[in-house]
């Protein structure tokens, strides 16, 4: 019987305390309280279309949104990276292309073990939901860079902003879900190297 993909992880310092909890065989059952709508809405997205549970508690203890949605992103990917352990009879590459109303994203992963990011999310607004455009630009980037992975997260074309950042995360959230699954055919780690 394989081992349950499962990890916790708590992040506190003097800006934030956040609580992580993930079961990456799960059924995208979620419960996310930060105290920002939008993140909250976002990080709730990725469980339900990664199919990964997530219970995410967030705090911010100075006020500053960029705090939060910077440490929320950081703790929810190094949550999931632990999760993955060696990262044994995975599929290791996932894509996906999501649209949302006029908006269309599209994502490419690799949970190879060498972190690579590039995110351009094409935004135009100065704050979506609530929160800075640059806050959200940031939560996205601090999300793929703490995944321990390479991955492309790029907004083909869209005129909402909102459908914008909710097409690349659903993207993202199919891309983790494939790149994640177990092949039973697969011995190991999937690489030429033997060594993600």
């Amino acid at each position: 019987m394989a081992a349950a993909r499962k990890a916790r992880s708590e992040r506190v310092t003097k800006e934030t305390a956040v609580t992580v909890q993930v079961n990456i065989d799960g059924m995208g059952k979620t419960s996310v309280k930060t105290g920002l709508s939008f993140i909250d809405h976002l990080v709730t997205a990725i469980g339900k279309h990664a199919m990964v549970d997530i219970t995410l508690s967030g705090k911010s203890n100075d006020g500053i949104v960029h705090h939060l949605a910077e440490d929320v992103a950081i703790s929810l990917a190094q949550t999931i990276d632990k999760a993955l352990g060696d990262r044994a009879k995975i599929a290791r590459f996932g894509y996906a292309l999501v649209p949302m109303d006029e908006a269309l994203a599209y994502v490419s992963i690799d949970l190879v073990k060498r972190q690579y990011q590039k995110v351009e999310l094409k935004l135009t607004r100065d704050s979506i939901e609530g929160v800075p455009r640059e806050d959200l630009e940031h939560f996205a980037k601090s999300l793929v860079q703490n995944l321990n992975a390479c991955t492309h997260v790029l907004v083909h074309y869209g005129e909402n902003d909102h459908h914008k950042v909710e097409a690349a995360i659903k993207a993202f959230a199919v891309a983790l879900r494939m790149a994640t699954a177990i092949d039973s055919r697969r011995k190991g780690v999937p690489s030429t190297k033997g060594a993600m």
